[in-house]
């Protein structure tokens, strides 16, 4: 039983609190990913969990075994961290297999670890090679290998992918969510790149200021974020922000923006006041291109755009706010030049102005 229970955890060093009241369950065989900005008390939280660092008040259990006094090497977990932190003179099987030499272990038992753990990575061809003829994702596999060879219970993955190119981030979350689906470990994963929560997660923990945003799927937290922080942070390219003042009309609630342009607002979203201060919140891939007599057209002043073959980032002005466009029809257009857009209303979202946190839509638990 390898389910990680974090009670009332906090962390401070001095008068800094990095961690506050942290109450947090992994399931057994749960990929959990840890995510928020710089600072936000992820690696923290994963270190503690290690043992690395101790906590300052809370408790930390894996299984049933209260672990705040037990030492790193006594927890039965493996880490792998952003540095490869391989043995420059040793072979691959070595490197793998230097945690089982330092146990004495038997020599077949090793062997038959280290063949299972390459086999699974790809990596048997490259065990007599050394970590200076290795690639930077071979040693990645590596390091990983490493910690697969002891069987632990949990694996703890700090910003793994970090120090790779992009085409190998990519290349290494299909290894590593493969390496998941086969094996079933408990995984506790931390990483500032939101693209790898929502590819490796079964569930997401936003952390920002030491504080739990929200936790849940990855399609929970971009359909349904707790506040304005979490929809910032999850969902590439960001949610489109606009600040307004609702009017509840006799049909539908509209967001003015200013005085001769509203938004449109999903009626369905619960506690709209007519003269409230709100932040309005649509994603790029929620606005569509459209001709200026289609039903709710809105005039979009094009800024910049971003091509990447696949479909283009427009970048524009609508009415004096910033708004971006995904948009998967090139649409010709130039910095300078007027596009018109719709938006789709039952994407949209609504933040309350003071405490940022979104306004539930009808049906919603």
């Amino acid at each position: 039983m390898a389910q990680i229970t974090i009670s009332d955890l906090q962390k401070r060093y001095d008068n800094v609190e990095v961690l506050r009241h942290i109450n947090l369950t992994i399931k057994d065989g749960e990929f959990v990913v840890l995510v928020g900005p710089s600072g936000c008390g992820k690696s923290t939280l994963l270190r503690t969990i290690a043992g690395l660092e101790l906590a300052t008040a809370g408790d930390i259990h894996i299984g049933t075994r209260l672990m705040n006094q037990v030492a790193p090497k006594d927890r039965d977990i493996s880490m792998v961290f952003q540095s490869y932190a391989l043995y420059p003179h040793m072979t691959v099987a070595r490197n793998m297999g230097f945690s089982l030499e330092v146990q004495k272990r038997p020599k077949a038992e090793i062997d038959a670890a280290v063949n299972k753990a390459a086999d699974i990575l790809g990596l048997t061809a490259l065990l007599h090679r050394r970590p200076k003829e290795l690639s930077g994702g071979q040693r990645q596999r590596v390091a990983m290998g490493r910690a697969i060879v002891r069987e632990p219970q949990v694996f703890l993955f700090d910003e793994p992918l970090s120090n790779l190119d992009a085409q190998l981030r990519g290349q290494m979350r299909i290894e590593i969510k493969s390496l998941h689906q086969r094996m079933r470990n408990t995984i506790v994963y931390v990483t500032h790149d939101q693209v790898e929560a929502m590819t490796l997660a079964d569930r997401i923990v936003v952390l920002n200021h030491g504080l739990i945003q929200q936790v849940g799927t990855p399609l929970e937290l971009y359909d349904t974020p707790a506040n304005k922080f979490v929809a910032s942070f999850i969902g590439s390219p960001s949610m489109n922000f606009i600040d307004g003042t609702i009017e509840m009309g006799d049909s539908a609630p509209q967001l003015r923006i200013n005085p001769t342009l509203t938004l449109p607002v999903d009626p369905s979203i619960t506690g709209l006041q007519s003269g409230a201060k709100v932040i309005y919140g649509v994603r790029p891939e929620a606005i569509v291109l459209c001709t200026p007599d289609a039903p709710g057209a809105l005039p979009l002043d094009v800024t910049l755009i971003e091509p990447t073959g696949l479909s283009e980032l427009i970048h524009g002005t609508l009415g004096g706010e910033k708004l971006s466009v995904y948009s998967m029809v090139r649409s010709g257009a130039a910095p300078g030049d007027r596009v018109w857009v719709t938006i789709d209303t039952g994407r949209v979202q609504v933040f309350e102005g003071g405490s940022q946190r979104r306004l539930a839509k009808q049906g919603e638990n």
